[in-house]
């Protein structure tokens, strides 16, 4: 009887023992598995669901099976033209193939630093094989808008040839063959030869940020404040030319109207004084006596007030005044 309750107890440890060790195991959405028995992998589960393992033997060591993102870190790097940069890139990846994943880097963070040790390196072959202008654009979008009609938004009333041609060519100006993106293109594709050997399939290479070294930057900076003065000063030169322009019109139109209005009170005054010869004409030949009269006393009324002294009248100016008629 006691041998008999020990065997049941003993079934119960193990039973108890077996439902705790779990021998079944839940893969979720978005995960796969890869299954160790005794550090030997003997298994890759890809679907979701509920799943039987050996209880105290096998592993269960799970992955994401969704896409990851690996971002970099802004390295120095140089260019062809020894002019340094920092670039930033970052990229998304997933686990392609579990077992070979497992049996070559294991862990997630392994992953990424061998990500890291892979990208990082073709980024700084691509970019020291390249020009600065094809790492920092993507077009040659400046050079266009140098041939367009109107490239600096001035309008009709200033030539932008005046503006343009003020600008002293730079070498970042010069056209570029590839450009930033074909680039990231570049570095993805030599990133993807080497990552399958690792279960790791890369999506895509994205650089999210290219920065100047200080020394750089300085030299950027410098260039902007000089074309940008070459404009302005180019601008200042249009703008007095323009108004040398604009004051020669105006004081040839000022001369003009000053000239037209001149030569229209000539006319009236002319013809206001044969008016008036006339109306005198007229009146003379009226009566002459009354004439002479009316014209010597208006003569007096303008002159003797203002006269301090006569010294005699007997002239033919005072005739009417003195005369006894």
């Amino acid at each position: 009887m006691k041998k008999t309750l020990s065997t049941i107890i003993v079934i119960f440890v193990i039973f108890i023992g077996v439902v705790v060790a779990g021998p079944f195991y839940v893969i979720n959405e978005g995960e796969q598995a890869v299954i160790v028995q005794m550090g030997r992998l003997i298994g890759v589960i890809t679907n979701a669901g509920l799943h039987l393992k050996v209880p105290f033997i096998d592993e269960v060591v799970r992955y994401p099976k969704r896409i990851m993102a690996w971002d970099g870190e802004a390295k120095s790097m140089p260019t062809r033209e020894k002019q340094y940069i920092f670039v930033d890139i970052t990229a998304r990846w997933r686990i392609s193939d579990p077992q070979k994943f497992y049996e070559s880097i294991s862990t997630i963070d392994a992953a990424y630093s061998k990500l890291a040790e892979i990208i990082d390196s073709e980024v700084r072959t691509v970019v020291a094989e390249n020009y600065l202008r094809e790492s920092v654009r993507n077009s040659n979008i400046l050079l266009e808008r140098k041939t367009d009609a109107d490239p600096l938004g001035l309008g009709d009333s200033i030539d932008p040839d005046i503006i343009t041609s003020s600008i002293q060519p730079d070498s970042d100006h010069e056209p570029i063959l590839r450009g930033r993106r074909q680039l990231a293109e570049e570095i993805l594709a030599r990133s993807r030869r080497m990552v399958p050997e690792y279960g790791i399939e890369l999506i895509d290479v994205v650089t999210r940020q290219i920065r100047y070294s200080d020394e750089l930057t300085q030299s950027v900076y410098a260039r902007m404040i000089k074309e940008r003065n070459q404009i302005a000063q180019a601008f200042r030169s249009e703008g007095e030319g323009r108004k040398a322009e604009w004051l020669g019109k105006m004081d040839n139109e000022k001369r003009s109207l000053l000239s037209a209005a001149y030569e229209q009170a000539e006319t009236i005054r002319g013809t206001a004084d044969a008016e008036a010869a006339r109306v005198y004409a007229n009146a003379y030949n009226r009566d002459r006596a009354f004439f002479d009269f009316w014209r010597a006393v208006e003569s007096y009324r303008g002159t003797l007030p203002k006269f301090e002294k006569t010294l005699s009248t007997d002239m033919e100016y005072f005739r009417y005044l003195y005369s006894p008629r």
